[in-house]
């Protein structure tokens, strides 16, 4: 029997994780007394008592807890503060060659980020084949369901009184500052972060990354079906990640299709001149929830997609 602890299992990320761990035979959900839900004391004697702990919380209090933890604890911090720490180890196994090893022998695994996972796994093959430079400049833009905001964003779309405007798709991060830029840079091996253009619609959850390429953009030239073939091979075999081999019969990719999975499709179109990269996904499953529990799988030595929908 494994001893998990959720520090924060009453946030968006938190719940669905915690609901799918009372449902696990082999898992025992350490929860601390309802008034000791904030105790440091109490929540730092389950962390040492604990197999792993996934601290579901926002960045400053994952960044104290984490510091007070004892070294041995193993931690899975699902916020922004860790994912490009040093000591640190990003939580996407399908990284590169030896992630997995990385996380399995780790105690501190940063969780990736939602809009960072989908622009990571479609570009990070190709700086490594010599598709995309180093230097290069891109342009990506993402569509996700309101759920990505958290509580006070599921609140205010589903008001009743909600303001009209909310009917309608809201680009947001305007000022070029997103938290997940950060890890997109230095997980996908670029020298410069992209323009990022977050669009958030009235859903619940899903989303899809969208990476523009222009020809001119690349080392050397490649067709859509070269690229598909470099993530194809890339990927082979990875349990949650399908590349898939043309684009829908009716021409148009949805954000929400795989909204309680956490797979994600990864699609490529356009021409020799354009390209398009997509990524499709639950941004609460591989974007979040169920990231943190493949993570948590690997480091107890469980089945990878155990109790997984994909």
């Amino acid at each position: 029997m494994y001893k998990v602890f959720v520090d924060g299992g009453h946030g968006t990320t938190g719940l669905r994780i915690s609901e799918y761990l009372c449902n696990c035979t082999d898992i025992e959900l350490l929860e601390p007394d309802p008034e000791e839900r904030k105790s440091t004391e109490a929540r730092l004697a389950l962390i040492s008592d604990a197999d792993v702990s996934i601290l579901c919380l926002p960045d400053k209090a994952s960044e104290e807890i984490a510091l007070l933890a004892p070294e041995s604890a193993v931690l899975i911090d699902t916020s922004s503060r860790h994912r490009t720490s040093e000591g640190w180890v990003y939580g996407m196994p399908e990284l590169t060659p030896g992630q997995r090893e990385l996380i399995r022998n780790s105690t501190r695994i940063a969780n990736p980020g939602c809009h960072a996972s989908g622009f990571i796994l479609l570009v990070r093959p190709l700086v490594d084949a010599g598709v995309i430079g180093r230097d290069a400049l891109l342009s990506c833009f993402c569509v996700t369901g309101y759920s990505g905001g958290g509580k006070s964003m599921i609140a205010r779309y589903e008001d009743a009184d909600r303001p009209e405007v909310l009917d309608s798709p809201a680009q947001y991060a305007l000022g070029q500052s997103h938290k997940h830029l950060p890890e997109m840079v230095m997980m996908s091996g670029l020298s410069y972060a992209p323009c990022f253009s977050p669009v958030v619609g009235d859903f619940y959850s899903g989303m899809v990354m969208t990476v523009q390429l222009h020809a001119s953009q690349l080392e050397r030239k490649v067709s859509p079906d070269d690229i598909r073939e470099i993530l194809s091979t890339r990927y082979d075999g990875e349990p949650l990640i399908n590349v898939i081999d043309g684009v829908p019969e009716d021409g148009f990719i949805y954000s929400n299709p795989l909204a309680g999975s956490a797979g994600m499709y990864l699609y490529v179109s356009g021409n020799d001149d354009r390209l398009l990269l997509m990524a499709v996904y639950d941004n609460l499953g591989k974007g979040a929830s169920g990231a943190a529990l493949q993570n948590l799988n690997i480091l107890l030595g469980r089945e990878e997609t155990a109790g997984l929908t994909i």
